[in-house]
């Protein structure tokens, strides 16, 4: 069988491309190793983990919030299991809308490990030893990635676990030991610490969230403190040990000293690597770097001229929506338009609470690049709407050009603050001015005030509400 494009990988990334270049006329194969399509981000990734960090918010609500809203809920309590459950019909449902999405685009799905023959036919071996192969003018590579570990690490998948685990665990650990303090670690270790878990959080780094606004990383290290939440920043590990049904982790503290942790689960939250094991990339001759990513140009295309790559095998953020728009940059392109993407307007979310969301430049890269800027910041706290909700931690900080008042970046760290962020990197995509902002009507009471608020301090100095 011959098709215009073959798509290997079917996370946002693949079925998104898949979608778009269907949608402009051509002819469309999407090859998936696993039963289900959606990759890391629905099977073991964004999805569950957002549907399990909704039903632990709803259950730490209700012990620690309801009272103060005169609801009487009397010793509650959950169903850990009916919790698991929840989240799993709500990956099947998102992987049976992805099914149909393909078959409403007349994507052709191939289940099975997708291989280079050479650079126009692809091999896929199916689980049951068989294989075929079909051919296509263009491929698009979007297989992802996996978690990351150390080279001393022994990941048991049992108590020394990675993301995928700590999504499916039989029980909430008593003490969850958690190696990381990026969006995975915190997400996670929310989840159980919700749940009644003790969580210590080990980061090599100075601060947590170690690539976001310095602020930001401030504010969600004190929050997640007061939740109670253990947080080690400069910790280095040496080594991780299960003894049992302990797990023994050693660091050495920013003095040198060793310092050691023991928790009944470790989670090893370490960033993520690509994923391209089994794909004959050597057989095309396809170029990769020293991190094990795929080399493309502008255009995501690899050194071979047909092939394409795109999401967290090649540079750049390893997120989904960044993969998505990937997706479509390149599907258009195969197709003679003209796409493009701003890799500095691609917003990045925590989804702790409060949220924590940020698009454009942090405060340091504006120095160490020598731009003249101005800050603008809002607390959560002076909004009503905050006051009224009870989620009063947080800010909205805005940076803008000191001479043209053009945002250059804004950081948030708030309830519904994901959501929020797009209103920014609408702005910024038209080059908005911090006054745009401050000049614009946002309906009272909002969260969203916050935003304009911090555009009038970063604009002339002088916010309404502070």
């Amino acid at each position: 069988m011959k098709y215009d494009i073959i798509v290997i990988g079917s996370g946002p990334g693949g079925y998104i491309a898949a979608i778009r270049a269907s949608q402009l006329g051509k002819k469309v194969a999407i090859i998936e190793k696993y039963s289900t399509l959606g990759g890391t981000c629905t099977n073991v990734g964004c999805i569950p983990s957002k549907a399990l960090l909704d039903s632990s918010h709803h259950y730490y609500d209700a012990v620690n919030h309801f009272e103060e809203h005169g609801i009487s809920v009397e010793n509650p309590s959950f169903d850990f299991g009916k919790m698991i459950g929840r989240k799993n019909k709500v990956v099947e449902t998102t992987t049976g809308g992805i099914k149909y999405l393909m078959d409403k685009n007349n994507v052709d799905i191939f289940e099975g490990l997708g291989s280079f023959e050479d650079a126009t036919h692809v091999k896929i071996t199916k689980n049951d030893g068989t294989s075929e192969i079909i051919e296509g003018t263009n491929t698009i590579i979007a297989t992802g990635s996996k978690p990351s570990t150390l080279p001393f690490i022994s990941i048991d998948k049992e108590r020394i676990i990675t993301s995928t685990e700590a999504l499916v665990l039989k029980e909430v650990p008593k003490h969850l030991l958690v190696i990381g303090g990026g969006v995975i670690g915190l997400e996670l270790g929310s989840v159980y610490k919700r749940l009644g878990a003790d969580v210590t959080v080990i980061e090599y780094a100075p601060k947590i969230t170690p690539t976001m606004d310095a602020d930001v990383s401030k504010e969600l290290n004190k929050v997640l403190k007061k939740q109670g939440m253990k947080i080690n920043a400069n910790h280095g590990v040496t080594s991780v040990e299960r003894n049992g049904d302990e797990v023994v982790v050693k660091a050495t503290n920013k003095k040198g000293e060793e310092v050691t942790f023991t928790g009944d689960y470790c989670l090893v939250a370490v960033g993520r690597k690509p994923f391209t094991t089994g794909l004959g990339l050597e057989k095309v001759g396809i170029k990769v770097s020293d991190r094990g990513m795929i080399e493309v140009n502008d255009h995501l295309q690899t050194n071979v001229a047909n092939i394409f790559a795109i999401g967290d095998v090649v540079r750049g953020a390893m997120l989904a929506h960044k993969a998505e728009e990937e997706g479509v940059v390149v599907a258009e392109f195969l197709a003679g338009e003209k796409p493009h993407i701003d890799y500095n307007l691609i917003p990045g979310i925590i989804y702790t609470w409060p949220e924590v969301a940020a698009v454009g430049k942090t405060e340091d890269e504006l120095k160490d690049a020598g731009v003249a800027y101005k800050a603008g910041k809002f607390s959560m706290r002076a909004l009503g709407r905050s006051r009224a909700s009870g989620d009063i931690d947080g800010f909205v900080k805005v940076l803008a050009d000191k001479n043209t008042d053009e945002i250059l970046g804004v950081h948030m760290v708030g309830a519904r603050v994901a959501d929020l962020i797009m209103e920014m990197a609408v702005a910024m995509e038209f080059r908005a001015s911090a006054e745009d902002i401050a000049r614009i009507c946002h309906g009272h009471p909002t969260y969203a005030e916050a935003v304009k608020e911090a555009s009038k301090a970063a604009w002339d100095g002088k916010p309404l509400n502070a």
